[in-house]
């Protein structure tokens, strides 16, 4: 009896598990990311440091952001550019940790409509469909607009930041 009842609570258990809303970081094409910010002086000048502080890479278009930044020919932006930006890694509860993530908005899914950080609260929102996402401590996920509303819920796509070893970070995919 206690086995048949046991089987029953995990079978529930899993059913609702599988119900639940999930949020999806893939709409966004994948696209090559490459930002040297290996050694210290590197990203000292173009990195982030302390909570909230961002940065925008973008090479694409016509558009070389940051002003002055020594891009390379092995440089990449992925698809709408690079957020750097210092919060929390939400899966290490790690603080003052550099996160990125593509700029383009996953419900538009268009390299040229980028989610800008709003405000005080270090939120990420898009200017075309209003959307907003947690990109200090959610990993991208999205707060509320179309990308936090229905069945299907949009993040931002992340990027991984490598520590070099040389005093900085390495952006990639």
């Amino acid at each position: 009896m206690k086995t048949g009842l046991s089987l029953l609570l995990i079978a529930g258990t899993a059913a609702i598990a599988g119900g639940c809303d999930s949020v999806e970081n893939d709409r966004i094409p994948a696209s090559p990311v490459n930002i040297a910010l290996s050694d210290a002086g590197s990203w000292n000048t173009y990195g982030v440091a302390g909570y909230g502080a961002n940065r925008r890479f973008i090479l694409s278009q016509g558009i070389r952001e940051p002003l002055g930044f020594p891009y390379s020919q092995t440089s990449a932006t992925g698809f709408g550019g690079v957020l750097l930006i210092s919060g929390m890694d939400p899966f290490t509860a790690t603080t003052d940790t550099p996160l990125a993530y593509d700029l383009a908005c996953p419900v538009e899914r268009k390299s040229d409509v980028r989610v800008e950080i709003e405000g005080d609260l270090y939120e990420a929102v898009c200017p075309q469909c209003g959307s907003h996402y947690d990109v200090t401590m959610g990993g991208g996920s999205p707060l509320s607009g179309p990308a936090a509303t229905g069945s299907k819920k949009y993040g931002l796509k992340r990027y991984r930041c490598i520590p070099s070893g040389t005093g900085g970070f390495i952006i990639t995919n």
